[in-house]
């Protein structure tokens, strides 16, 4: 595929005119909660960021390929500097819609993860990046990136799919038959026959990568970061394999130079 940018860029505002759940925004009452100090952001699923894992507000908070509404406004009302970063101007209008009707104050910026010259080096104490790392070709990118523009000791959350998740027979999957198919690291582009990914474009749907445990947790600490804590998710209903094991991973970095 030529420009793999502009085309997630079309897919992921494809998913917003779909009402994909990463797309609907938080309602009024979480904000207002989020006000009085109760609140709580996910980089997976379902299981909350632990508070422990945050600097206190007002630190200054990129939320990294994450527009749609959610963490970004949730972290504005709780005192955060926040600007929210994503490649899909849909994704985007959905935290300034939120913004506007909720009289909350946060920036957003295009474009993509791997590519962060917009921003001056040590800009932020924090960056959050839920499970948007599938779709980039190089994780080890966009880690160099965040280290960038990071101040020292700044943390780094992110949030990302087991890669066991992307080893089964996708189809048979879903009839409950988990017959092993794919090696890591998968890709759309290069582990799917020709017809399969002309269905996932010919229906506009993001296309992904799921990168190995090595890249994903070993690629942050060869990069600077020092990890100091991590959580594992089992998912929703929606996840067939969520009985046998967690299928998302968060993780809690800090810039150790």
């Amino acid at each position: 595929m030529k420009d793999l940018t502009d085309y997630n860029s079309k897919a992921w505002d494809n998913e917003v005119d779909k009402k994909n759940k990463w797309t609907v925004p938080v309602d009024t009452a979480t904000l207002m909660n989020a006000r009085k100090g109760d609140w709580s952001i996910v980089l997976t699923p379902l299981k909350p960021v632990p508070s422990a894992w945050f600097h206190a507000p007002p630190a200054k908070t990129l939320c990294l390929a994450s527009g749609g509404g959610q963490q970004g406004p949730i972290l504005a009302a709780a005192g955060y500097d926040v600007t929210v970063f994503d490649n899909s101007k849909k994704q985007l209008q959905q935290d300034i819609n939120v913004a506007e009707e909720n009289d909350l104050q946060l920036q957003t910026m295009s474009g993509v993860m791997e590519d962060l010259s917009q921003i001056k080096d040590e800009t932020f104490d924090m960056v959050i990046n839920p499970c948007s790392i599938i779709y980039t070709e190089d994780p080890l990118k966009v880690f160099s990136e965040v280290l960038r523009v990071l101040k020292p000791g700044g943390v780094f959350m992110i949030g990302f799919s087991n890669p066991i998740n992307w080893l089964f027979d996708f189809q048979k999957a879903k009839k409950g038959e988990y017959v092993l198919k794919y090696s890591q690291p998968y890709s759309d582009l290069k582990s799917l026959e020709k017809n399969e990914l002309e269905e996932l474009v010919n229906g506009n749907e993001p296309l992904l990568f799921a990168h190995s445990l090595d890249v994903l947790i070993g690629g942050q600490i060869r990069s600077g970061f020092n990890i100091t804590d991590m959580l594992e998710d089992y998912g929703d209903e929606t996840d067939d394999l969520r009985k046998y094991y967690p299928g998302f991973i968060a993780t809690r970095a800090v810039k150790n130079r």
